[in-house]
């Protein structure tokens, strides 16, 4: 391959940073599954987080990803304040 040429497939930069942002959020997730108190919830929260981003892993449209970000951010929240609310 020469060089400054892009292998076929490659992912542009745009690309590889939202990929980085969604893999961010699915560990987000799973540290936060973690907190949970009952291993009967937590298999069930990591079953469907994990179902969830499997389902949505060849997703392409820009507009779509950034919705499910978005989405999946405001999950996280919400367990969040659950299990501050359960804590306390």
């Amino acid at each position: 391959m020469a060089a400054g040429r892009v292998p076929p497939g490659a992912l542009t930069l745009k690309q590889f940073l939202r990929r980085q942002q969604v893999l961010q959020l699915y560990r987000k997730i799973l540290r936060a599954i973690r907190e949970v108190p009952a291993e009967q919830d937590r298999r069930y929260l990591k079953d469907w987080a994990r179902e969830e981003f499997k389902r949505n892993k060849d997703a392409t449209e820009e507009d779509a990803i950034r919705m499910m970000i978005t989405q999946g951010n405001m999950q996280l929240q919400e367990l969040q304040r659950t299990l501050k609310l359960a804590k306390s």
